[in-house]
């Protein structure tokens, strides 16, 4: 007698387990607290894991504690380095994560004198951080721990708003901002052309009512994207006047403002 069919399951690389683990951790910690997104993103992760075996899907819990505690003890770029020291990252595309202690330097620059941004957030109540390529988020979390130096809260007065074009990169983005609880809006997009495929909210941005905080302010902190195909040009035509250019609502580089 036979009894049922067993169910066959590949074996996937070390990589892919860091590719898929990346992806439930971050579902996980936005289902936590982004109602929005959670019909959506609990789907996509009972798809993911059901392609596992229970021995697999009882590690990714496991790596998830590893990096919590790794950023306890030492914050920095965990998810980056790893990435970087087993090679798994995407060269074809030019994908490269800055070495943390490169960071921290820019980081301190960025940041300057920390009377200017205690005068920036005395007026405003926080400052905004720009990163239009923010691979596994290296320079916010130094930039993060550039303002824990100078004793200013970057848990309350500090917000990103991260973008990159690769969403394994924005998943390691997101899962240390939670961690690290940084108020931070990540995305998925394309900072040239300004268009966003996913956005993710960490916690810190969500519980400390950066909504509100961010459509309070005069000047909009986060702009709108555009959902145009990269190939869209639009043309110049008698009943369609050439639009002047118009400023990139990304900047080239980790903008304090």
């Amino acid at each position: 007698m036979k009894g049922p069919p067993t169910r066959e399951f590949s074996k996937p690389t070390f990589a892919e387990n860091c590719t898929t683990d990346d992806k439930l951790c971050a579902i996980s910690i936005s289902n936590s607290v982004d109602s929005r997104s959670r019909t959506d993103r609990e789907a996509r992760y009972l798809e993911i894991v059901g392609r596992y075996d229970r021995p697999t899907v009882e590690m990714f819990p496991q790596v998830f504690a590893e990096i919590t505690l790794a950023l306890e003890a030492a914050p920095g770029d965990v998810l980056g380095s790893i990435f970087t020291a087993l090679e798994i990252h995407n060269k074809n595309r030019g994908q490269f994560f800055t070495p943390y202690p490169v960071c921290q330097m820019m980081a301190e620059i960025t940041l300057g004198n920390a009377d200017d941004a205690r005068a920036l957030i005395a007026d405003k109540g926080f400052v905004s951080a720009m990163e239009p390529a923010c691979g596994a988020g290296a320079m916010v979390i130094a930039l993060a721990q550039a303002m824990l130096a100078a004793d200013i809260n970057y848990q309350r007065h500090l917000h990103v708003t991260a973008v990159d074009i690769d969403s394994r990169a924005v998943h390691m983005a997101y899962i240390q901002f939670s961690l690290l609880h940084i108020p931070a809006h990540v995305m998925v997009g394309n900072s040239l052309s300004n268009e966003v495929r996913e956005h993710w909210f960490t916690p810190a941005h969500i519980l400390g009512g950066w909504g509100a905080k961010l459509a309070a302010q005069p000047r909009a902190a986060e702009p709108p994207a555009r959902s145009l195909p990269q190939t869209t040009v639009a043309r110049p035509s008698p009943r369609m006047p050439a639009r002047e250019p118009q400023p990139r609502a990304i900047g080239e580089q980790l903008t304090l403002f």
